[in-house]
């Protein structure tokens, strides 16, 4: 190895200019796979890290409109300290009525927080609220206009604010919610008098374990000790599991963006190498001449590219490694938790190791070539074909790529989701390489156009030497991605614009109580003549049984089964729901009084497996309520009305205490009006704003949108890259030709001319082809990864491939100017 390596350091003193794009290439997909790692497992860690603060304790034990009897109460104090909380809705106001908003009314008890430290802003008149005392997060404060020492109102009692909340520890386990917090003690709690039979509430029993305990093994007895009563448990390790499956199934999306980068510079690796290779055709056949043989060769320019591939790598990495410490810099509030700064070694030896493979995968075939070229062909104009790959060079890129799927699937959150995206993307990359074929036999074997620019950009498709296939692979590769993330893109900023009818209600109104409905009516009449008011009855109890199998016994939940995760809203009635179209069995007779019956979403009775006949359990206060599915039924969510999976025939539910929802179709100008007179009159009903709800979702898809912006940005660095590669790797050629047209009485512009008809015919056929491939992944990733509804913009799809054609067509002619310029004594002596 001291020849080849002495003669790899000699050679790259002179420089290196033609192996920067390599660097380059391998920076940008390794920074990509690097940071997205990085940083997913940064948000992961922490997460983990604060488990017990942002859970509330060890274990956790919620239910829905109630708590625990004595002998639950009983079995959790048992097991270690216990703190109890009560999370609501409520409408929070000036006593005055001027002012009012929805807020999540939150009390807690004398312990709280078990973990973690509950802190007021600096103002604040006492450290934690007492009685008729309330602290409230700023945002709420901002929207009352009100400040420490006023008051406000939440159902029946006037509360005193101490202060704004400046840390609630339990913040991100509890997840979405619809408004600010207002926290208050049990006695402040009970004094509103919201917590009655049939209010919506959620309680939560937090437990502190002593050192050493299994909080897993506490959960999984407290659950099975109480296998009936509608528990929903969780302990430390899972803290947030809506906000880990949110980062975890981004994360998985963003991980593939950036391996598809890095398959994207991977072809620009491959252009770089050849390139670099065929600017040393005479170094190298001089050095065959003076006696080296084909393996000093190899090895030579292998060290070489290793160096060069491991700077650009181990640049990457740095990069990759810093991603996590940027967002928090420039979107930290975004964030569920702010990752402390850290390196972690598992994304960054992926991304490492993804780096290697690819560059081996991208130079082995170049290398091979340059070592079986003999020395006297290496003298030569370059216009004869390429040697093949010997066995054991198909051999190492098999191997070099079995390695790369094994990788990708192996180390995958979905094994199967990858396998089907490593698929793809090999079935793209071969369908690219027929096309770049197809492409050459179809321009060989055109009629001889008589315009004489056209009949040029046509053989310069089909010559000896035409850089045709690279060009077809590296760009259509490229623009395939533009136009998935293009597509993904769309969809996320177009969601609200196409899901939300012309004629959205204006308000939700919850928890109407159930003896107060028509005087609730009333009111809507007086103060909003002609609003179109919707009344439903509604419910919540989780599922604890399905097809036969509990729930509780399950190791792990069906895929797409989201139904059996917490509680579901549950509603009765006599007639189909609106937004719901009947696809199997049949509805009850609106005087319907036989065995209970539901009927069920069927997206939900797919993911169960389960079918007409099919009996499902759910607990309802404790109360297991079977049920024989009668019908499934297809729902549109995106009516912004009420929508329940489970709707029950007359007679099973109405029993159990319970309250009403609605919706109140309105003009925009009775609104404020509508809002002070409903919160006034009924203290416990929360009204929410239609307008608010779309503007938390679309916060939400801004923060993906905003991602994806990220991903491709990347991802067009590295299609630029790439394209620059592939011009780079026909340089030669296009000198050879320039010089032979200049000396033939062609002028600078018509060869220009002939190579943007060239680059134009492949952009077009390209793009065309990349709309297609990429509308049809993006639609996957839309509906069957992030679960939303398909929204794209063609227009800003359309603009995006237009931008990548008419960016290759610039780019093509950019990299054309040198070989213009060229000069012929100088260009055939080189030659």
């Amino acid at each position: 190895m001291n020849l080849p390596l002495t003669l790899a350091l000699r050679d790259l003193r002179g420089g290196f200019a033609g192996l920067r794009l390599l660097a380059v290439c391998l920076f940008l997909g390794v920074a990509a796979l690097a940071g997205v790692g990085s940083l997913s497992t940064a948000i992961t860690s922490e997460l983990a890290l604060q488990g017990q603060s942002i859970l509330g304790g060890d274990v956790e034990m919620e239910i829905v409109q109630r708590t625990a009897d004595d002998a639950e109460r009983a079995a959790f104090a048992a097991a270690g300290d216990l703190s109890e909380t009560i999370r609501m809705r409520a409408m929070a106001s000036r006593p005055d009525g001027s002012q009012a908003a929805l807020a999540e009314l939150k009390g807690v008890d004398g312990v709280y927080p078990l973990y973690g430290q509950f802190r007021l802003a600096p103002g604040a008149l006492a450290p934690r609220p007492a009685g008729r005392d309330v602290a409230i997060a700023p945002a709420l404060a901002e929207r009352l206009q009100v400040k420490p020492g006023d008051p406000i109102r939440i159902g029946d009692a006037e509360l005193r604010v101490i202060g704004l909340i400046a840390e609630e520890p339990d913040r991100v386990g509890e997840g979405f919610t619809f408004g600010p917090v207002a926290l208050v003690d049990m006695d402040g709690l009970k004094a509103t008098g919201l917590v009655q039979p049939g209010s919506l509430y959620t309680t939560r029993y937090r437990i502190r374990l002593a050192d050493g305990v299994d909080a897993g093994a506490v959960a999984k007895r407290l659950a099975d000790r109480f296998p009936s009563a509608g528990w929903e448990v969780q302990d430390r390790t899972n803290a947030a599991p809506g906000t880990r499956r949110f980062i975890g199934r981004l994360g998985q999306f963003l991980m593939l963006v950036g391996l598809t980068a890095l398959a994207v510079a991977g072809i620009g690796v491959g252009n770089g190498v050849t390139s670099y290779l065929e600017g040393k055709r005479g170094a190298i056949a001089t050095l065959k001449a003076l006696g080296a043989s084909s393996r000093t060769i190899f090895l030579s320019y292998l060290i070489q590219i290793g160096l060069i591939a491991g700077a650009g790598i181990v640049a990457g990495l740095v990069a990759g490694s810093l991603v996590p410490l940027a967002v928090v810099a420039v979107a930290g509030d975004a964030l569920p938790v702010q990752p402390r700064f850290a390196v972690h070694p598992g994304p960054l030896a992926l991304a490492a190791l993804y780096g290697v493979l690819i560059t081996l995968l991208f130079v082995l075939a170049p290398l091979a070539r340059a070592r079986a070229v003999t020395a006297a062909s290496l003298f030569r104009g370059g216009v004869e074909g390429a040697a093949r790959p010997t066995g054991p060079v198909i051999a190492a890129i098999g191997l070099t790529l079995t390695a790369i799927v094994a990788l990708a699937v192996g180390t995958a959150r979905d094994p199967l989701f990858a396998a089907m995206f490593v698929g793809a993307a090999a079935g793209l990359l071969l369908l690219l390489t027929a096309l770049g074929w197809l492409v050459r036999r179809v321009a060989a074997g055109l009629p001889r156009s008589r315009r004489p620019l056209v009949r040029l950009a046509v053989a310069n498709l089909h010559r000896p030497g035409a850089q045709t296939g690279r060009l077809v692979v590296a760009l259509g590769l490229g623009l395939t991605l533009f136009a998935t993330l293009a597509v993904v893109e769309t969809n996320l900023s177009g969601q609200i614009r196409s899901t939300v009818p012309a004629k959205a209600p204006s308000f939700f109104a919850l928890d109407i109580p159930v003896e107060d409905k028509d005087r609730f009516l009333a009111l809507v009449a007086a103060q909003a003549p002609g609003a179109e008011v919707k009344m439903v009855a509604s419910l919540r109890g989780p599922v604890v049984s399905f097809g036969g199998k509990r729930v509780a016994e399950l190791k792990e939940l069906p895929e797409g089964a989201w139904i059996l995760r917490g509680d579901r809203g549950l509603t009765y009635a006599a007639t189909p729901p609106e937004g719901s179209r009947i696809v199997a069995g049949k509805w009850w007779p609106a005087d319907y009084q036989g065995p209970p019956l539901v009927s069920l979403d069927l997206e939900a009775a797919r993911a169960l497996g389960l079918g007409i006949g099919d009996e499902i359990i759910v607990s309802v206060l404790g109360v297991e309520v079977p049920a024989k599915i009668a019908s499934l039924r297809e729902i549109k969510w995106d009516t912004m009305g009420f929508n329940f999976v489970l709707v029950y025939s007359p007679g099973v539910l109405e029993g159990a205490p319970h309250s009403y929802m609605a919706t109140i179709a309105m003009p925009e100008t009775g609104e404020v009006t509508l809002n002070r007179a409903i919160t006034q009159a009924f203290p416990s009903v929360s009204l929410i704003r239609v307008k608010e709800v779309i503007g938390q979702v679309a916060g939400v898809l801004g923060q993906l949108s905003t991602a994806v912006r990220a991903a491709a940005s990347v991802a067009l660095a590295a299609g630029i890259a790439v394209l620059v590669g592939a011009i780079a790797a026909s340089r030669r050629a296009r000198i050879y030709d320039s010089v032979l047209l200049k000396l033939l009485g062609a002028t600078r512009g018509q060869v220009l001319a002939a190579q943007a008809i060239e680059y134009a015919v492949l952009a077009l056929i390209l793009s065309i082809l990349a709309a297609g491939i990429g509308a049809a992944a993006g639609w996957y990733v839309v509906t069957r990864v992030f679960e939303l509804d398909w929204a794209t913009d063609w227009r800003v799809v359309g603009v995006t491939l237009a931008i990548g054609g008419f960016g290759t067509l610039a780019l093509g002619l950019l990299g054309s100017l040198p070989a213009l310029a060229a000069r012929p004594a100088r260009a055939l002596r080189a030659l």
